[in-house]
């Protein structure tokens, strides 16, 4: 069957923030934008606050694998993504934090080059939050949007817990509706870390920055997967894709074209396209060192089953600057997951523990900074996926550096949850590529990486990154605010040509 033909200004492949964020900015300049997107809407009813549909059976799995190496091991995991319109903004847990100013040091940009995109990006998202009450919060020209939610009674003892030990704990920024009556109120439940909202009261791409872009005549094209970036020379000229529903041929010819699918499938692509002859493409992935420290109370800690994720912690943030050259990262209130969920990746000996011990725990999630190292990579083998593409494998692992980092985290954690009542510590390593960056790195010099300043791809006049692969460094905090406000900066550099 023929393919298919289209033609745009631009076409964006991806739909989470980096994809979405460009592309408000290209509509709201009058360019005839599509993006396209190899999952599908998502369903937004009851089985997406499910524990098991959404964490275990994975209800937004893709149908392609890849291949992870991990910590130096030998074994090869097979991971399935979620593949969504929205991407993994539809997964987040709101978290909406800038990079401070000395992240930035190893950046091709400063930091108020970014912020007047961090305004609007937070304005977009309806952020709320309480300015200046984080101690290394940046310099700001605006208030956050919307005040923070007083505090629920376990974030209140965790924020209690961690004063009483000295730290200087705060509202974590939340894009979450908790105030707008006109749209879907946050009924504060305890789905937010990892599943979609049913009532689209969690501020995804796909109920903001999409929404206002399909108003302003944003074309999306969903169930679609983009094999290759057509090239001549050094310009691009069209999208071959495949209808994954029709599998029938598509061919979206663009003017420019922008690759926003992840720091996993983005490398990927331009690997495919024959774009990848720099020698950092695909290389200095990142993910942030994460761990989940847990405490066993001699009471209930969340009772009435409320939300809680609203305290945050970063007086470690600087520690090891001078030393190590790097943030050490965040403390974060987080949910309790499911026993479901809890028995599916506790060890063997501890399972039997969990229907007596899940009421009783509570947790803080630590966000350490990881150094980008060349060993870190998106590789394709030899070998084809079910769709008749190059298997991607992704190989990664921690220096001692990044472990130390996220130790002195750990351990402050586990103080501030031993303040709040808790005892018998657990520290549970988060594998997950959430956090995804640096694998398409924005660099000064042609040398050290495949993108320039301005997004663009230094092998093609007109082919642009705007995800969190271009990241040169991870910094502590999480990295979707900074992803979308980095996109909407390139998107207007883009749209003014």
């Amino acid at each position: 069957m023929p393919a298919r033909s289209t033609s745009f200004d631009v076409a964006i492949v991806g739909s989470g923030f980096g994809g979405a964020a460009a592309a408000l900015a290209c509509v709201r300049a009058g360019l005839r934008t599509v993006v396209v997107e190899r999952g599908g809407w998502p369903e937004r009813d009851t089985d997406d606050w499910s524990p098991r549909g959404i964490l275990l059976d994975q209800r937004y799995r893709d149908k392609v694998a890849f291949e992870s190496r991990l910590y130096g091991h030998g074994s090869v995991r097979i991971e399935r993504p979620n593949s969504v319109v929205g991407g993994n903004s539809v997964f987040y847990g709101g978290a909406a934090m800038r990079l401070r100013e000395t992240d930035f040091a190893r950046w091709p940009l400063d930091y108020s080059e970014l912020s007047p995109y961090y305004d609007e990006a937070e304005r977009i998202l309806g952020v709320h939050g309480v300015a200046g009450s984080d101690p290394f919060d940046p310099p700001r020209d605006h208030p956050y949007p919307h005040k923070s939610i007083d505090y629920s009674t376990p974030a209140r003892r965790i924020h209690v817990a961690a004063e009483s030990i000295g730290c200087r704990p705060f509202p974590l920024p939340l894009a979450i509706n908790f105030t707008d009556e006109t749209e879907p109120l946050c009924l504060r439940c305890t789905t937010c870390d990892g599943f979609p909202c049913k009532l689209e009261a969690k501020n995804d791409v796909t109920r903001t920055f999409l929404r206002l872009a399909v108003d302003e005549g944003l074309t999306i094209v969903a169930h679609t997967r983009v094999d290759r970036i057509a090239v001549a020379g050094r310009r691009a000229s069209r999208l071959i894709c495949v209808d994954r529903a029709g599998r029938a041929g598509v061919e979206i010819e663009a003017d420019t074209i922008v690759v926003a699918a992840g720091a996993l499938q983005s490398p990927a692509l331009l690997l495919r396209s024959g774009l990848g002859a720099h020698e950092a493409v695909g290389r200095y992935l990142m993910r942030h060192c994460n761990t989940i420290v847990t405490c066993l109370f001699p009471f209930e800690t969340n009772p009435e089953g409320t939300f809680h994720k609203q305290v945050c912690v970063t007086d470690l943030y600087e520690d090891v600057r001078v030393r190590d050259g790097v943030a050490v990262g965040v403390i974060q209130d987080i949910y309790t997951p499911a026993p479901e969920v809890m028995r599916h990746y506790a060890p063997r000996w501890g399972r039997w523990l969990i229907n007596l011990t899940h009421k009783r725990l509570q947790n803080l999630l630590c966000v350490a900074e990881d150094e980008p190292r060349v060993e870190n990579a998106v590789t394709l083998t030899d070998r084809l996926d079910e769709e008749g593409l190059p298997v991607i494998r992704v190989t990664h692992d921690y220096t001692d550096a990044d472990c130390a980092r996220n130790s002195l985290l750990s351990d402050r954690a586990k103080d501030i949850l031993k303040a709040a009542g808790g005892r018998v510590p657990y520290r549970h390593r988060l594998d997950t590529f959430s956090h995804a960056l640096g694998t398409l790195r924005m660099t000064t010099s042609e040398n050290d990486g495949p993108v320039d300043r301005t997004g663009r791809l230094r092998a093609a006049d007109n082919v642009y990154v705007t995800d969190s692969s271009v990241f040169p460094t991870s910094a502590g905090v999480n990295p979707s605010l900074t992803v979308a406000a980095n996109a909407m900066r390139i998107g207007e550099g883009i749209a003014r040509g």
